[in-house]
């Protein structure tokens, strides 16, 4: 049974975009997503090719339910499209493919036709930023970058619960996009689970915001992550930071310029810095306007449906680990204490997680986005006074 792309629309009228697809047993996902009203007057062929391409990302939600090597998609794809579609379902899908046992050979391949790139086309953009803003480190720094600058932006917050995090009001009022998967008929189909590119799911979203609003930037808050696999399945490397490495960045951009319009850019400002230089610089710039109201932590704030407004620290996740590890060369002991309630490095049952992050005794890296091996085995060893010792030892 085959993958099925069925159809995508959107509606003037209440902004709001549907993608439908076709699974396991006919089964039939609808996701919708709730844009702000437009700003502009946009060119509805840019706007169109900006869904497609959303229509193309959103389904790998969907898709992992019941993954197939073919897929009946209704369009004439060039071979920079087939290429960069394939990545996002093999690639962007390691992980998924990990956790399932699966190999590339199981994951999608596209079917290309000779269709020629088209000619570039170019909207009506202002000179605006569109911030993706989380409510986490990179994104908040980010967006104090941008803010310093003095130059004109707006705020955007994807979500899928009722609230969004307070600590974002500290910039502008954010525009609320709302994304509505199909969770209901995913519960009705028996197939698999795991991982999906959601970074790329989001700037796919972000890039249909920016036209709708007239912005001609759209800042990620991406370091320079995802350089260092977890695994490999055959030649497929396994990698939960995907969407975010300077390869899949720069074929986002590409795209970009080519299939959709040639005059919004996509990029961060931290892409040239490392997560240990980001956790620096947000310990000088951020840390006492957002030391105690920001988090990284996935499990307390970033669930199905969970109450984010105020942001917590679970401190007991590879993301807690993670950012313990990052700020202790900068940060002093008892701010952190603060956040976590305890030196986590003191706490045995952290051990392993800290095994996993800092490459100890062949404890698998966590997947999550974390630094890599190097830069946490040089903050720990760098780490400042008060913070407790691991119950093993780190290499040099």
């Amino acid at each position: 049974m085959d993958f099925t792309f069925l159809d995508y629309d959107f509606d003037q009228t209440t902004n709001l975009a549907s993608f439908r697809y076709k699974g396991k047993d006919d089964q039939i996902f609808t996701e919708t997503i709730e844009f702000t009203s437009s700003a502009i007057e946009y060119d509805q062929k840019v706007l169109d090719d900006a869904l497609f391409f959303a229509f193309i990302v959103i389904g790998t939600s969907y898709y992992k339910a019941a993954p197939t090597t073919s897929v009946n998609l209704d369009a004439n794809l060039t071979k920079k499209q087939k290429t960069f579609f394939d990545q996002i379902y093999q690639e962007g899908l390691s992980q998924f493919a990990f956790e399932n046992n699966l190999t590339r050979e199981n994951l999608a391949h596209f079917i290309n036709s000779e269709k020629e790139n088209p000619t570039p086309k170019t909207t009506n953009n202002t000179d605006k930023t569109l911030i993706l803003l989380s409510g986490g480190k990179d994104s908040l720094l980010s967006a104090e970058i941008i803010r310093s600058e003095g130059k004109p932006y707006e705020i955007a917050y994807i979500s899928s619960q009722q609230n969004y995090p307070e600590i974002i009001d500290s910039f502008k009022t954010p525009l609320i996009i709302k994304r509505h998967l199909d969770k209901e008929n995913l519960e009705k189909v028996s197939g698999l689970n795991g991982h999906v590119p959601v970074t790329l799911i989001n700037e796919a979203i972000a890039i249909i915001e920016a036209i709708l609003t007239g912005c001609s930037r759209i800042e990620l808050g991406i370091g320079k992550e995802g350089l260092e696999p977890h695994a490999f399945i055959g030649d497929l490397p396994v990698n939960h930071q995907w969407s975010k490495t300077y390869d899949a960045q720069t074929q986002l951009k590409d795209y970009l310029r080519t299939y959709i319009a040639n005059n919004i850019e996509i990029g961060s400002v931290l892409e040239n810095y490392t997560e240990l230089e980001i956790a620096k610089l947000f310990a000088e710039k951020c840390w006492n306007k957002y030391g105690q109201q920001f988090s990284s932590c996935n499990i307390a704030n970033y669930k199905l449906d969970a109450n984010n407004r105020e942001l917590k620290w679970c401190g007991h996740c590879a993301k807690c680990a993670n950012s313990y590890l990052l700020f202790a060369p900068f940060v002093e002991f008892e701010k952190q204490k603060a956040l976590f309630g305890r030196d986590l490095f003191s706490d045995p049952e952290m051990a392993r997680i800290f095994k996993g992050l800092l490459g100890i005794d062949g404890v698998m890296k966590p997947f999550e986005c974390i630094a890599s091996i190097e830069e946490l085995r040089w903050a720990y060893q760098d780490k400042l006074p008060g913070y407790g010792n691991l119950p093993f030892e780190i290499p040099n």
